[in-house]
């Protein structure tokens, strides 16, 4: 039989990749074949990313077993799509929730979590035999928010052209609170924190459940059911119109207090609990269905005759809490305190009725309280009549089936967040789901509860809910399926959960009967089998995105029958060392049971030093509380695994697996030096508590020493923490203590830091005396700071053990642990802001211990920084906040330096400066240090100006020298931000290679710089484009003290001509080094004979605001040009061809149009006609034309361009335009290639045509009045 078949699914699954908050694509899935074998395998893996705001922390989602659809909330989007179809027909829809509702006064941040959702399907047909996944093409959806009670219906989701959705608000008086009600005591167990979501269950006015139903015979009606905290049942008739909200029943709690022995420790509320369907599948024909409602003592059932008027009417109760234990749970028992019913499924016959149960219980013997989780199964009995009657309606099925018989007691709001879900394979198995996100498997093995967690080897978030996977054949249920927060949906197979199902600890809580009595036999299998779990570490990048808490219920996956094997001759080999000291052939057997097939947490080898420092120690269990920290066993067994855990290495050296690790499993080496790190971690921390309690004790040091001693440190209260943390992780810890669990998990020492990230004010509350959060903070950042660098020296104690670190992230560098010492810096950096009143001794330790956490905080900032960089993966959001942090941190330091500095000697006179710089100077010596190892330039400045020290400052800038300038471009950026130019330059002097790359930026000055570095070719480059630049600003060293403001003022004409000018000359200091040096300064010479145009130009120009605007702006030629054209003025006409001559000839080709326009200009300057009139009748002769002819704009025009002593730069006019058409070529199709044909175009040519022509061949071929003999040009 296949693995497949063994899972109870025949067929394909897929592999389903979408990319759903990305962009929404018609076909946004990517499939992967798979096969279900015996590791949890994913179906809908990838649909999460990461919330990127606040509004996005909270995740809501679920699974619709009847339908096989999925959904999930995140911010204001609600996702649905079902999970079995294959990638052709998936349809996954994309609903936005309604801004109203969401910004709704009424609804905060934690409410956005907490909602309920059913799917209408209006395609349901009557009860199927077969329960095949039927893809749904039809269907509403119903939305309720459990705490503000806001509904929101979508009639139609799958239409094209879906409408919006309907909204109804709950009204004030609904959501008032009974004050009356509010008599319970409070819950055991107070320092719990409160689980987020809907867990504010307890709450008078919160809905617990909801189902909903088509209506018959109508278009996109439902009606909803809610029951709600405070007793009542609710409905709400949905449509697309309207929704219609009404109480139609309420269950007064009038029950007497449960237990004995004083009476009960908690009042009864938050009940009724759960709503469920007696049968999932009906038709939509049908008028009638029934529903079971959970309330504190009983199971409640209801018909709704879904008829115009739906009328809700009760049919019968059955007790499941009383004094008659045959028909239920008996109460009153001894030891037994309060009874939880806290979830109800029901079977697809509609027969069966599985109930969740949990039982507040104390030792008689000892007074340990516990809690007792249960499963109570029962059934309709055999031909009972079901109208309502005195007689019992349902019986016990089996005995209760207990699943943890002692476990550590939770509050209220923990246990009403617990699901069930039945159905599942293996046959007749649960599924538990907390309000913490874990999923539990419970399901009789070999005649016993055993039970599974579901876990991935990296953090998949919390479990959303759960479902089962429909047979495609048979019609019989498949495995379970879990919808995660972070990693999609995953399939958990039978195999999976029979062999990884672990049996519940049957131990006392209490020291009478407990571990310590079990048999050395018992100890050494329950050891094995924590060897034989498969690592659950959870990557810390995954851990810091989202809070993962661990819930009362645990089970482990175990690995393959290879892996089993690997690690038990790998124990064996290695306990055989232990021994004789022998290693020989170790190495090939180890390669041939393929120990080296797996890197990683799943190596064997990883997991057998696993092994050796998270081993229990078996007596530690003979004492509880603070005084297991006073035992020398602690340190002892410490140290122990220290020994062992050297001697394993010592043992892969010598067996020559260290070197094939360290060249094919890196990773899976580096992890087994870091549980030495972390060991020697555990092992200082362990020092530093004994030294903290000596302290407290004896009050030495301390200025409350009584006050202390009345109170736990802090230290210790993180202690409890984490190793609550542990024991909720794993079963087998249920029973031991915090502390120990503490120093048993040294793996886990991760742990210390996320605790402090999420739940510092735990440990350090506000509302405690200021020198008391002093002395805790303290405590607690010197135990930070002592983990790290205790791992740090071990790394560089044993660093020729470690493979090559390209790549490689050390644990210290991790997310968790860099946010948890981030929190407890950003802590103190607040207390150091209000510590006015704090002694001054208590301000300086302070001071010190966040300067020691700093200096750690930072390195491993940098170690991930640099191991990010050598993976080739994106840094840059890493970086940003690294420099945030580091500055934020070293800012404030040296602030408390300087006001500490300031406020010891206001008092000093003048004569005491010198004494008051150098404390200074000694206060800042290891906060320069840490400032220049980690780059923060600021702090480095902020120093040396205050201790007014330039050699200092030069030392820094040669010891901080980096690719793009270092802290010398920092230095010069503050010197120019200031002005002081003068200190820019100078300091270049020394450091010529770091200023030229500050000084790319800043132009203005960067001239000076290479005249400086004789580099006279790019300064004259340099000051021409700064002379003909638009936006650059000309900044001379005279305005050094100008006001800021200032420097964004622009140059005028005279600036750009003195700019001109120094390119000049240092054009020629490079003639002859430079071969372009010549046609350079003819461009300079061209340009400013340019701007001498403009400043022309402008004199001629009348006075109004266009002058004044041109007075203010360099001019691009092309302008200069057109303003000539537009003044109307003989002279400007002749300007325009001189900005032509000093342009280029690339200039004159491409604007020959606007040349053609000058022409034209020029041409209209004379009255021709006239010309031509006085000629005729005073018979001019060629001298007289001549002479007539030199004062007309075409003459001077000809003679400007086409003249013997026309100067241009570049090709001249003719090689743009001709002056005659015989010098045309026949075949040219342009008619105003030449200038005269241009003339031609002129009104006056047919009669002046040949005195134009005469005017402007006359000034092309001579420049004064005497004629050459020849032909006359009238000719």
């Amino acid at each position: 039989m296949s693995a497949l078949e063994t899972s109870g699914i025949r067929g394909t699954l897929y592999f389903i990749l979408p990319s759903l908050l990305s962009q929404r694509t018609a076909d946004p899935f990517f499939k992967i074949r798979f096969r279900i074998d015996q590791a949890p395998v994913p179906l809908l893996l990838g649909l999460l990313a990461c919330p990127s705001s606040p509004d996005d922390a909270f995740i809501s989602g679920g699974m619709e077993k009847g339908t096989s659809l999925a959904w999930i909330i995140i911010g204001n989007r609600l996702f649905i799509w079902n999970y079995l179809s294959r990638t052709a027909s998936m349809k996954c829809v994309v609903l936005e929730i309604p801004l109203n509702v969401l910004e709704n006064r009424d609804i905060n941040s934690t409410d956005r979590n907490c909602w309920l959702l059913c799917v209408v399907n209006w395609e349901s047909t009557s009860r199927r035999t077969k329960k095949v996944a039927k893809h749904c093409n039809s269907a509403g959806v119903v939305l309720c928010n459990q705490n503000t009670r806001t509904i929101i219906y979508w009639p139609e989701v799958y239409s094209e052209g879906r409408t919006a959705p309907v909204t109804s608000f709950a009204s004030s008086e609904e959501l008032e609170v009974t004050s009356s009600h509010e008599n319970g005591k409070a819950t055991p167990n107070k320092q719990r924190q409160r689980i987020r979501c809907g867990n504010n269950s307890t709450g008078w006015s919160s809905l617990n459940s909801l189902l909903a139903s088509a209506l018959p015979g109508s278009q996109h009606s439902c009606v909803a059911l809610a029951c709600c905290s405070n007793g009542e049942l609710w409905q709400f008739h949905c449509s697309p119109t309207g929704i219609h909200r009404k109480k139609i029943y309420e269950d007064k709690l009038t029950l007497p207090s449960q237990g004995s022995d004083g009476g009960q420790i908690l009042w009864s509320k938050g009940y009724p609990r759960s709503l469920i369907w007696r049968f999932s599948h009906v038709s939509t024909e049908g008028s009638n269905r029934e529903f079971f409602l959970l309330t504190d003592h009983e199971i409640q059932c209801f018909s709704i005759d879904m008829k115009l008027d739906i009328r809700v009417s009760k049919l019968w109760s059955h007790e499941i809490i009383g004094t008659d234990g045959d028909a239920g749970i008996r109460k009153d028992l001894a030891g037994q305190k309060q009874i939880w019913p806290l979830d109800l499924q029901v079977d697809d016959h509609g027969k069966v009725i599985t109930i969740l149960v949990a039982t507040f219980c104390k030792d008689r013997v000892s007074g340990s309280s516990y809690t007792q989780y249960s499963l109570l199964t029962m059934q309709y009995k055999s031909g009972v009549s079901m109208e309502p009657a005195h007689e019992r309606i349902l019986e016990k099925k089996a005995p209760i089936q207990v699943i943890i018989p002692k476990a550590r007691v939770e509050d209220e709001d923990f246990l009403f967040s617990m699901r069930l879900r039945i159905g599942g394979k293996p046959s007749g198995s649960a599924i538990i789901l907390s309000g913490d996100g874990t999923a539990t498997v419970a399901h009789c093995y070999r005649n016993s509860t055993h039970l599974y967690q579901f876990d991935l080897p990296y953090d998949a978030g919390k479990v959303l809910d759960a479902s089962v996977l429909l047979s495609s054949d048979d019609g019989e249920e498949g495995p379970w399926v879990v919808l995660t927060e972070k990693a999609g949906i995953w399939a958990i197979p039978e195999k999976a959960v029979v062999l990884g199902g672990v049996e519940p600890p049957e131990r006392s809580l209490s020291r009478k009967g407990s571990s310590n009595e079990r048999s050395a036999q018992e100890e050494t299998r329950n050891l094995t089998f924590l060897g034989n779990i498969a690592p659950r570490r959870a990557s810390s990048e995954a851990r810091d995105a989202g809070e993962r808490q661990m819930g009362a219920f645990t089970g482990f996956v175990r690995r393959t029958g290879p892996d089993e094997e690997s690690e038990t001759l790998l124990s064996h080999l290695f306990h055989d060392f232990l021994s004789s000291g022998q290693v020989d052939g170790s190495l090939e057997k180890l390669k041939s049971s393929g120990a080296f097939e797996r890197d990683g947490e799943t190596s064997v080898f990883a997991r057998m030093s696993k092994s050796i420092v998270d081993t229990l120690a078996k007596h530690w269990t003979t004492t509880r509380g603070a005084e297991i920290l006073a035992m020398a066993v602690v340190s002892t067994q410490l140290m122990d695994k220290q020994q062992k855990h050297k001697a394993f290495l010592q043992f892969l050296a010598l067996s020559k697996c260290h070197e094939e690790l360290c060249s094919r499993q890196r990773y899976s080496l580096q992890i087994i030096l870091e549980h030495g790190e972390k060991l020697a971690g555990m092992i200082q921390l362990r020092e530093l508590q004994n030294v903290i309690g000596e302290k407290r004790s004896t009050g030495v040091g301390s200025s409350h020493p009584s006050a202390e001693r009345q109170m736990p440190g802090a230290l210790w209260d993180l202690i409890q923490l984490v190793g609550e943390r542990a024991r909720r992780n794993t079963v087998l810890l249920m029973d031991r203590d915090n502390a120990e669990v503490f120093y048993s998990k040294v793996s886990d020492l991760e742990e210390v830091f996320y605790c402090l990230d999420r739940h510092l004010d735990y440990v350090i509350s506000i509302e405690q005396p200021l020198w008391i959060q002093i002395q805790r903070a303290c405590e607690l950042s010197n135990a930070c700071a002592t983990i790290v660098r205790e791992a740090m020296h071990y790394r560089n104690e044993n660093n020729l053990w470690y493979p090559p670190p390209e790549g490689l992230t050390p644990w210290y560098c991790q997310p968790v642990v860099r946010n948890g010492m981030w929190s407890i810096a950003s802590f103190m950096l607040q207390l150091l802001n209000e510590t006015s009143g704090v002694e001054l001794s208590a301000k300086s330790d302070l001071y010190t211990q966040l300067e020691v956490l700093t200096e750690v905080l930072l390195e491993t900032y940098a170690g991930a920084v640099t191991a990010k960089v050598e993976r080739g993966e994106e840094h840059k959001g890493l970086l940003d906040e690294f420099w945030s942090r580091r500055d934020t941190l070293l800012d404030s330091l040296y602030q408390q330096v300087q006001d500490f500095v300031d406020g010891r000697h206001q008092d000093l006179n003048r004569g005491f400066e010198e004494q008051k710089e150098e404390i200074r100077r000694k206060l800042s010596l290891h906060l320069l240090s840490i400032a220049k190892q980690h780059e923060c330039y600021r702090t480095l400045w902020r120093i040396c100006c205050d201790l007014n020290d330039a050699a200092l400052l030069r030392n820094l800038m040669h010891e901080s020298m980096g690719p793009n300038g270092g802290f010398s471009y920092f230095v010069f950026k503050e010197l120019y931000e200031k002005r002081q130019f003068s200190k820019v330059l100078r300091l270049g002097e020394e450091f010529p290679e770091e200023l030229s790359i500050f000084l790319r930026q800043h132009q203005e000055l960067l001239w000076l710089h290479e005249v400086f570095l004789n580099q006279f070719s790019s300064a004259s480059e340099i000051l021409h484009v700064l002379a003909l630049s638009c936006d650059q600003n000309s900044i001379s060293t005279s305005e050094e003290q100008a006001d800021l403001d200032s420097i964004d003022f622009k140059p005028k004409l005279v600036d750009r001509k003195r700019l001109l000018n120094l390119s000049k000359i240092a054009a020629w200091a490079a003639t002859g080094k430079d071969a372009d040096s010549e046609t350079k300064l003819k461009r300079i010479e061209a340009d400013r004979k340019i701007l001498k145009l403009q400043e022309e130009i402008i004199q001629l120009l009348p006075t109004d605001e266009e002058k004044q605007y041109v007075e203010r702006q360099l001019l691009h030629p092309e302008d200069l040009i057109k303003l000539c054209l537009k003044g109307q003025n003989a002279k400007l006409s002749l300007c325009a061809f001189d900005v032509f001559a000093w342009t280029s000839s690339s200039f004159r080709k491409t604007h020959r149009n606007l040349m053609e326009e000058c022409w034209k200009n020029a041409a209209d300057q004379d009255d021709w006609s006239q010309l031509h009139q006085a000629s005729i009748a005073q018979g001019w002769s060629d001298e007289e034309t001549l002479q007539n002819l030199r004062e007309t704009m075409l003459f001077l025009a000809s003679s400007r361009c086409y003249g013997p002593n026309a100067e241009t730069f570049g090709e001249g006019f003719a090689e743009v335009m001709l002056l005659r058409r015989e010098n045309v070529e026949p075949f040219s199709r342009d008619p105003g290639s030449s200038v005269e044909a241009i003339l031609m175009q002129h009104k006056d040519f047919p009669e002046a045509g040949k005195l134009m022509l005469a005017a402007i061949t006359l000034g092309s071929v001579q420049d004064d009045t005497r004629l050459e003999e020849g032909p006359s040009p009238m000719e």
